[in-house]
């Protein structure tokens, strides 16, 4: 039985949306999409869609033709596949998971951009006298880069701190395209819209650009990494929207607090443990979840008081979003993992 509940989801991204579009009319803020550069939304929603697809049915077809004796069965395999798989059920379930996912997302970074022309104060001293009272009186960017030194560190971090750009979008093909579990899925979209609103909110209450831009010396002994080229597009974007956003495509990106970096890693975390996902998953997410928050810091993005703001604020998404869906927050047991309806939460996660 087919029960997606994005109701909340759906209701976030409209309310969003009117949100940013509101602020762009009375602050004569242009209203964009973040990543029109890699073509327009309607050419890039049906191609993640179609790789969704293909990712699903095309290794299963392969296996099967193989098992048959012939790779040449593979397109008649394609079609029992997609018909075992792809019901008007689950591809209704897909659209509405991922517009309501992609519309969330669009305004959430709009109202990013917006933040300087709403909140002209910045909380970064507040931040970091916070950061060095946790610390004893030592700036904990620093104390990482003497435990740590800042060679090969640097990379090692600046690589997880990018991966972690593939985070969210593979964990929305697993919850709407691979598994047929709509309770978690449904659970976990809508989790990571409310991040993302909870997020906009506190960027807007407490403005800041992070420690590599508050206090850029504390990073200058770092090597050159992709971090490093990401951190100098990023303020090289902001100064072109702050002088004229009407001349540019570019959207400003920089906010420290909360950390979403945390929070939507806490949110996947906590939900997969809920889920009872398998454990070697559970404990990679978990490891990632250490990393993200050790490179963070470590690079200059949140300040300390960021991650505690990210934990909380992924909690919260997860609490209010098991509301929104039906999803008691207890993890599932293993009886129940293992009776093999598509909607019993974990199952079909489980199998990835």
């Amino acid at each position: 039985m087919w029960r997606e509940r994005f109701g909340v989801a759906t209701a976030l991204a409209i309310a969003l949306t009117v949100a940013a579009l509101i602020v762009a009319v009375v602050e004569d803020l242009p209203f964009r999409d973040p990543d029109s550069l890699v073509g327009p939304t309607y050419v890039r929603l049906p191609i993640i869609l179609l790789l969704g697809y293909l990712t699903d049915v095309l290794p299963r077809a392969v296996h099967r033709a193989y098992q048959a004796g012939s790779l040449a069965h593979t397109g008649h395999e394609m079609v029992v596949v997609t018909r075992e798989r792809w019901p008007f059920d689950h591809i209704r379930f897909a659209l509405l998971g991922l517009g309501s996912w992609y519309l969330t997302y669009v305004a959430f970074r709009n109202l990013k951009s917006y933040v300087p022309y709403v909140n002209h104060q910045l909380f970064d001293d507040a931040f970091a006298a916070i950061d060095r009272i946790m610390f004893f009186g030592n700036d904990p960017a620093s104390v990482l880069h003497d435990l740590l030194g800042t060679g090969w560190a640097a990379h090692v971090l600046s690589f997880v701190y990018i991966a972690w750009i593939a985070l969210v979008p593979g964990t929305l093909a697993a919850a709407l395209v691979w598994s047929r579990n709509v309770s978690g899925g449904s659970w976990l979209v809508t989790a990571v819209a409310v991040d993302w609103a909870m997020g906009a909110a506190t960027y807007y209450a407490f403005p800041t650009v992070g420690p590599v831009y508050a206090e850029p010396e504390l990073f200058a002994k770092l090597v050159q990494t992709p971090v490093t080229s990401l951190q100098e597009t990023m303020i090289a974007e902001r100064a072109e929207v702050l002088e004229n956003p009407w001349a540019t495509d570019a959207v400003q990106t920089i906010a420290a607090f909360a950390s979403l970096h945390v929070g939507i890693t806490v949110t996947i975390c906590v939900i997969a443990h809920l889920l009872r996902l398998h454990v070697w998953v559970r404990a990679a997410l978990w490891s990632f979840l250490f990393l993200t928050v050790l490179s963070t810091v470590y690079l200059g993005w949140h300040y300390v008081a960021d991650a505690f703001g990210g934990v909380l604020l992924g909690l919260a998404g997860v609490w209010f979003a098991a509301l929104a869906t039906g999803n008691p927050l207890r993890s599932r047991p293993a009886q129940e993992r293992q009776a093999g309806a598509p909607t019993r939460a974990g199952h079909a996660l489980s199998q990835l």
